[in-house]
């Protein structure tokens, strides 16, 4: 059931026979269909989620009351709000799948013992943060100084498995433009391939 969270440790760290059996017999799982929550703004995030199958979105509520998608994760990617999770504060943005998804989660109240007894978690989850540090760079980065159209290009050419699962609206929330916007870029990129 865990075995691909099992190998996505092993691509960074090395972890014993022992410290396996520690994980895993405190990894809850989770079967969530596509309207659950798993977090919701104004509660406490308290767990950590693996994506084992299926697609999430980190998104908050703007004052004008549309969406804004910050992140998504499929299968093999983690996502929470660590703000929350870290200082026990109610979180302000929602985590909801996207279609209907597994889930292994680290719960708050298990974290901090598992770092003491699996101490290499600790250089795995530090790795894991170093690489989202730099995605959320290069996300800012897009969005300050790239045009949209060149910002969506490039997500389709980097994220294609993205394109094809997310429901248009959402991917336009994540990119920072209308539904409508994407609409014509998309109509503009089908062309371009047919001449």
């Amino acid at each position: 059931m865990f075995e691909m969270l099992f190998e996505h440790l092993a691509r960074f760290v090395h972890i014993n026979e022992q410290e396996r059996e520690i994980l895993q017999a405190r990894l809850r799982y989770k079967k969530v269909s596509k309207k659950d929550f798993l977090l919701k703004q104004g509660q406490i995030c308290t767990g950590n989620f693996f994506v084992l199958s299926g697609c999430v979105r980190l998104y908050s509520i703007t004052d004008n009351g549309t969406e804004q998608i910050l992140q998504f994760a499929i299968s093999g990617w983690w996502i929470s709000d660590y703000h929350s999770f870290q200082n026990n504060i109610p979180s302000t943005y929602n985590i909801q799948p996207v279609e209907d998804s597994e889930i292994a989660i680290i719960t708050r109240s298990d974290s901090d013992e598992l770092f003491q007894q699996i101490p290499v978690l600790n250089n795995y989850f530090r790795l894991l943060m170093q690489r989202a540090y730099t995605a959320a760079l290069r996300k800012m980065e897009l969005l300050l100084v790239t045009s949209a159209e060149d910002r969506y290009f490039q997500f389709v050419n980097n994220y294609p498995e993205f394109v094809q699962r997310v429901p248009q609206y959402m991917l336009a929330s994540f990119l920072g433009f209308t539904p409508e916007f994407l609409s014509m870029l998309r109509a503009k990129g089908r062309s371009a391939n047919h001449s």
